[in-house]
């Protein structure tokens, strides 16, 4: 191990470079994903540093519609209607002297910058004395690439793989996890076990909410506003709707608990309506995020209790009841949950505490796509990878450098270990 970390230290520095590199290309995703997305500059860019490493085989696997629609049947998982056109996963295999397998799993799509003129720091990568800043360095470039950097690590040490190692970076993943799931749809990926890099808050996460995305669409009676009382105003019946959604979520955060997790949350974060401030709105639709527990609560039910809950309130109102709401689930996940006690779980805490003896089992809030391996391919699943939760999707997004380092140490010596 002290040689290892000899070779480290006087690489270090271009392993960061090879970070920056990918910070710099564009593989934003446009609409969350439904309008399509840029993935493939990033994964051109991925396919030749693996040849530069000597992989043994990669292999391009092809968004498609067909194999989601499938998935949707059989596991309620797949967000239908994106634009696929060009955008594709790699799957990246390293061979290794025994027969086990442990796959990494990131995702190569970021979230768009929004207006650069916000960003302080380049939203293409940009580094000081303490982080790099750009869209994806922690959501989550740069778990892939410490993924990546750990098997240049052993093999600029002249260490060969113990294990084989599996490289499964995937498109639309910010979209609902769309890459992943044909991945494991079309058993591309095996393994025993699985790493997925998201951001873990120097924690191992072993469990992650569930979440569902709807749309409500409410009607109205537009009409000039100075004789509001003959039209029919959209916004404030969609008011009441949402109010109703409240009762909801005080009803689920009173019934279900989790050790690990917060209770169940339903946000409604967008919302539109109306033209003008002399006009009855004729049309209001807001979007919402719903976040439920795994195991203690399902998506059928989810949608079941939340559709009941809408359409019993519209019952309650003269107009509604005649013209009712319409939902539209337009992204979805099942939540995920691995035993603590898994042997690949302890393998994981009982290797990272060589590195970090503070690193604990946790839960984490957001989705991922740990969820896919672990419900539909049946692979032993955790989250582990450098960077807080809190730096995603944000202004100047970044990565603690030495986190970045820390975690491709902690991967090698993960890999080396996994026999």
């Amino acid at each position: 191990m002290n040689e290892l970390l000899n070779i480290f230290e006087n690489k270090k520095s271009e392993y960061l470079d090879y970070l920056k590199k990918f910070i710099e290309i564009d593989t934003q995703t446009i609409g969350h994903g439904i309008k399509g997305g840029n993935e493939k500059n990033g994964q051109i860019f991925l396919e030749n540093l693996f040849n530069e490493l000597g992989v043994f085989k990669i292999r391009k696997e092809y968004l498609d519609d067909d194999v989601l629609k499938k998935a949707l049947e059989e596991y309620n998982e797949g967000n239908l209607g994106h634009n696929n056109n060009d955008r594709y996963n790699l799957i990246a295999e390293f061979k290794g002297k025994s027969d086990k397998t442990l796959v990494f799993n990131g995702h190569v799509d970021t979230m768009p910058i929004g207006n650069k003129e916000d960003w302080k720091y380049n939203p293409f990568g940009e580094i000081n004395e303490k982080y790099i800043y750009g869209r994806g360095t922690t959501d989550m470039k740069g778990g892939l690439m410490a993924a990546i950097m750990a098997i240049k690590l052993l093999k600029d040490s002249n260490v060969e793989l113990p294990c084989n190692v599996v490289i499964n970076s995937v498109a639309d993943e910010e979209g609902g996890g769309n890459g992943s799931i044909v991945t494991a749809m079309n058993k591309n990926v095996y393994g025993d076990g699985v790493i997925v890099c998201e951001p873990s808050d120097n924690k191992i996460l072993v469990a992650h909410m569930g979440f569902v995305f709807f749309k409500v669409k409410v009607r109205g009676i537009a009409l000039h506003s100075a004789e509001k009382w003959k039209g029919i105003n959209a916004i404030e019946k969609a008011i009441k709707l949402i109010e109703s959604i409240n009762e909801l979520e005080k009803t689920w955060l009173m019934k279900y608990k989790h050790s690990l997790l917060p209770p169940p949350t339903i946000n409604v974060g967008v919302i539109k309506g109306g033209d003008a401030g002399s006009t009855v709105p004729d049309y209001c639709e807001f979007d919402l995020c719903i976040h439920y527990i795994p195991g203690e609560m399902s998506y059928s039910q989810v949608k079941k209790e939340f559709e009941e809950k809408i359409f019993e309130r519209a019952q309650g109102d003269e107009f509604m009841r005649h013209n009712l709401p319409e939902l539209e689930i337009y992204q979805m996940g099942n939540g995920f949950e691995i035993n603590q006690e898994d042997k690949f779980v302890k393998y994981i805490k009982d290797t990272c505490a060589l590195i970090d003896n503070n690193i604990d089992i946790a839960g984490g809030t957001a989705g991922n796509d740990a969820r896919i391996f672990s419900n539909i391919s049946k692979i032993p699943t955790v989250i582990l990878g450098p960077g807080l939760l809190k730096d995603c999707h944000t202004i100047d997004e970044k990565l603690d450098i030495n986190e970045y380092y820390k975690y491709i140490i902690n991967y090698a010596n993960i890999i080396l270990n996994f026999k």
